[in-house]
C-alpha cells in the first residue's frame, strides 16, 4: 500500500523509528575492527569517511550510528519516504536519489554533503542486484578524496523478506555481529578502467566481511578482540562508559585482524 499523505508519512516514520529502537535494542551487538578510529562516534575519528554496507542489513547501522554527522543516501522512490523519516528520527541526515538511476542530482548533493559530513551508501541499493556493488560509491570517494570503510553486518538466522535483497529482520534477543574493514583510499581522477578495478576490489572485500560476520553470528563463537557495541548518544548527550564500543566497560582503541577461533 502506497502512503501519499505527508502527515501519515511523518507518523509512519515516527512509529517505525520507535519500533526499531525497541526491537533492535534487544539484540546482542559484538564487533571486531581493523582500526577503531574509523568509528564515526569516536572523537578520535579524524577526517570524513564513506561507509558502505549491503542494503539488506540497513537496520544494524541505522540503530547504532545515528547522531554521528552522517548523511545517508536513500532512494527517491515513494517506498523510501517513511525510511527517510526513520533516518531523521534516529539521527541521520539523508540525500534522496540513486548513484546510477537518474543520479546526477544525488551525486552532486553527496559531493556537497561530503565536504563536511561522513557519508554512507548501500552500494547495491535501491534495486539491486543483491550484493553487487555499483560504481557510484567509488566515484564519490575518488572525487572527494575520502577513504571508503567497508562494513560487514549479520544477524543470527534472521527472518528474510521476499524482496530483491532478501531484507534481514533480526529475531529479538538474537546475536548481531559486525566485521569492520580498514580504510581503503581510492586515487583521484580515476578513469572508467580504474573505477571498475576498485569497484571489483571493494565488492570482494565487502562480500568477504559480510560472509565472515554471518558465520560468526550463526556460530556464537567469540573472536579475539571482539567488543560490545552500543548506540551512539544523541547530539549533546553523555557518552556512556567513556566510549561507544566497549569491552568490560573499557573502550578499545584497536583490535587485531578479525578471525574465527
Amino acid at each position: 500500500m502506497k502512503i501519499n499523505n505527508p502527515l501519515l508519512v511523518k507518523l509512519g516514520g515516527l512509529l517505525a523509528s520507535t519500533w526499531i529502537r525497541n526491537w533492535m535494542g534487544t539484540l546482542d551487538y559484538q564487533a571486531v575492527c581493523y582500526d577503531w578510529d574509523v568509528d564515526p562516534s569516536r572523537p578520535q575519528c579524524r577526517g570524513r569517511k564513506l561507509y558502505v554496507f549491503w542494503h539488506e542489513y540497513i537496520l544494524f547501522p541505522i540503530y547504532l550510528r545515528g547522531h554521528c554527522n552522517l548523511a545517508m543516501l536513500l532512494s527517491r522512490h515513494r517506498d523510501a519516504e517513511i525510511l527517510s523519516r526513520v533516518a531523521y528520527h534516529l539521527g541521520f541526515d539523508f540525500v534522496r536519489g540513486s548513484t546510477r538511476r537518474g543520479g546526477g542530482v544525488a551525486l552532486r548533493d553527496l559531493l556537497r554533503r561530503g565536504r563536511e559530513m561522513h557519508l554512507t551508501i548501500t552500494p547495491d541499493g535501491p534495486r539491486g542486484p543483491r550484493r553487487q556493488l555499483a560504481p557510484g560509491a567509488i566515484y564519490v570517494a575518488s572525487k572527494l578524496g575520502i577513504p571508503l570503510v567497508t562494513m560487514g553486518y549479520a544477524f543470527d538466522r534472521p527472518w528474510r523478506a521476499n524482496s530483491w535483497d532478501r531484507f534481514a529482520v533480526p529475531r529479538p534477543f538474537s546475536r548481531a555481529r559486525a566485521v569492520i574493514g580498514p580504510e581503503v583510499f581510492v586515487p583521484p581522477n580515476l578513469d572508467r578502467e580504474g573505477l571498475e578495478h576498485f569497484r571489483r576490489q571493494i565488492e570482494r572485500l565487502l562480500n568477504r566481511l559480510t560472509h565472515e560476520a554471518e558465520q560468526w553470528a550463526e556460530s556464537g563463537l567469540r573472536k579475539p578482540g571482539q567488543v560490545h557495541a552500543v548506540p551512539a548518544p544523541a547530539r549533546g548527550g553523555r557518552v556512556a562508559d567513556g566510549g561507544r564500543w566497549t569491552a568490560d566497560g573499557i573502550e578499545l582503541a584497536l583490535c587485531g585482524t578479525p578471525r574465527t577461533k
